[in-house]
């Protein structure tokens, strides 16, 4: 029998788990890996008085889009292990979109041992090289006496100012080294906040602005932050508009909320944008979806008068050179502001400007009328009706992501899971996440047939961990945004995009899950009802003709002619 360590030892596993329970992160996502066992036996609990919950995956890309998405949705990082060589770049999409997404998430990676190093053993990586261009931070933690400090920085680094990936790579001879060195303990991160005069001079500018805009975003916002925002909005009597795919950064029934700048944006949000004579941008990056390829606003110097806020200062004047620029956590910033709302100058036009921006928001939400069998506005609509106020909504890339993404309302409690990467097979592994962080709440993924079987396989872990997400899969067999560039720019010259796709009906029943395959609107409405007390759980297959232009592309087309 193997001889356990001593009371006042443990090996290099153990004191990297213990580290990141002492720091409250006691869950994980993961794919086991033979050069990190010894951080897999650190997750036995040996006194029983600490917990860590490894969720087991199928695959690295899937375990990283959780992480990614379990970071968005908690504000903590996000957890994840894999194998080294192909474990660690398989996880790499998943840094990618907890990057561009401000995720925080720390991937820890299994690793040749030190002693080996430069000789190209099995499956050798420089993880620095791989990782220096997608991730905030990557180190290798070469000696166990140093696992405290460089979990300690990693956690810190991965939340410190805009949050997002950090790698760090676990030699094994590093991980089965004892020591007695003591775990991690917790420790609190300063945030930034914005100078009394800073919050005098904007306020100022907002009370005499005649079309100011809000666009919020980005990533590290509490549900403090959120209705503190909403409340400074009505205050100030100023539209808010969410950033690209950062819907739930206000509930969308309020009165100030007018849409997204994202992808796709009506032209009643391009024309509030470009005709804003104040825009005050709250913590988001002025990437190419909100400045539509950074066209919609001359660069470095927009026309409207710019107050720029982020929590990290690299992202200030970045792009556009702001006219009051401001460091400060979000949470931290619109609780200033409310602090000091005031009435505009002229209340009554600015009460009349919201409401008008509100009108053609509301008015935005109707779809364009529906050609086929199945509506996919009425299907849209019943979830609307029938969901929980608090359910989180998730979903990849593709056209379906119109339909969630401009034609649903995410109100105070309801929260997107959605990759700003365009990352597909994101939605599965987002939903099972969302599961394992809140698991009496209802889970929804959109998904479509080309985007579900990126990840296809992740419904082994759902199965396994008893996650009961309603999944809806658009089939319509073919990979549908990529066939409507084709349409567009090489009409009747359609190649490479045709999906032949397997029974998802027969694959639902393998899994565990219910199944429903719907070709009408009215079959709709008591599938969805079924899904939602099902005890297990259900895909929802929509039927959509392949011979024609989808109702989505039709959609996806609108908004880019528009």
């Amino acid at each position: 029998m193997t001889k356990g360590p001593s009371l006042s030892q443990a090996h290099g596993g153990q004191i990297l788990i213990e580290s990141l329970v002492n720091l409250g992160l006691t869950t994980g996502f993961g794919v086991p890996g033979e050069s990190y066992l010894a951080a897999l036996d650190g997750m036995v609990d040996r006194d029983v008085r600490k917990v860590f919950d490894f969720t087991l995956c199928r695959n690295e890309g899937g375990a990283a889009f959780m992480a990614a998405s379990y970071g968005k949705l908690t504000g903590k990082p996000g957890i994840c292990f894999v194998t080294r060589g192909p474990g660690a770049t398989n996880a790499a999409i998943g840094v990618h979109t907890a990057m561009q997404d401000s995720s925080p998430m720390i991937l820890f990676v299994g690793q040749i041992g030190t002693d080996v190093v430069d000789r190209e053993a099995f499956q050798e990586v420089d993880y620095r090289d791989v990782f220096s261009g997608l991730a905030k931070w990557v180190t290798q933690i070469n000696e166990c006496e140093r696992l405290p400090e460089l979990v300690g920085r990693a956690y810190a680094k991965a939340l410190s100012g805009r949050p997002g990936p950090v790698v760090v790579a676990l030699p094994e001879d590093m991980l089965s080294a004892m020591s007695d060195v003591a775990a991690c303990q917790p420790f609190d991160l300063p945030k930034p906040a914005a100078a009394d005069e800073q919050i005098s001079v904007l306020i100022d500018k907002l009370r005499h602005a005649q079309s100011p805009v809000i666009i919020a975003g980005g990533g590290g916002w509490n549900d403090a932050g959120r209705r503190d925002l909403a409340q400074f909005a009505a205050h100030m009597q100023v539209p808010v508009m969410a950033s690209f795919r950062c819907h739930d950064v206000m509930d969308n029934t309020h009165s100030c909320y007018v849409g997204d700048a994202g992808i796709g944006a009506s032209p009643q949000a391009s024309d509030r944008l470009r005709n804003a004579d104040l825009l005050i941008a709250i913590n988001i990056r002025f990437g190419e979806m909100v400045t539509q390829n950074w066209q919609l606003f001359d660069v470095p110097k927009m026309n409207p008068y710019l107050v720029h806020s982020h929590i990290s200062a690299d992202e200030i004047g970045k792009i556009y050179q702001p006219d009051i620029a401001i460091q400060s956590c979000p949470n931290k910033l619109v609780h200033q502001l409310l602090a000091h709302a005031g009435e505009p100058v002229g209340a009554q036009a600015r009460r009349d400007y919201v409401a008008g921006e509100k009108a053609l928001y509301d008015a935005g939400l109707i779809p364009p009328k529906q050609t086929t069998k199945l509506d996919l506005a009425s299907v849209i609509a019943t979830i609307e009706d029938l969901a929980p106020s608090d359910a989180i909504i998730t979903h990849g890339a593709g056209n379906f992501a119109i339909w969630p993404d401009k034609f649903m309302r995410y109100g105070q409690g309801r929260r997107l899971l959605a990759p700003q990467a365009g990352a597909m097979g994101y939605g599965l592994p987002a939903a099972i996440a969302a599961f394992v962080a809140e698991p009496t709440r209802t889970v929804i993924c959109f998904a479509g047939d080309g985007d579900i079987q990126m990840n296809l396989a992740e419904l082994g872990t759902a199965m396994q961990i008893g996650a009961k997400p309603i999944i809806l899969i658009y089939n319509n067999g073919t990979y549908g945004t990529i066939r409507m560039h084709q349409e567009r720019h090489y009409p009747e010259r359609i190649s490479g995009t045709t999906l032949v796709n397997p029974d998802f009906m027969a694959l639902a029943s393998a899994y565990g899950f219910a199944g429903h395959r719907i070709e009408t609107a009215e079959e709709f409405t008591p599938a969805f009802q079924a899904a939602l007390q099902a005890s297990t759980g259900t895909i929802i297959e929509l039927m959509q003709d392949s011979e024609q232009l989808t109702p989505t592309m039709n959609v996806a087309n609108l908004r880019a002619q528009s």
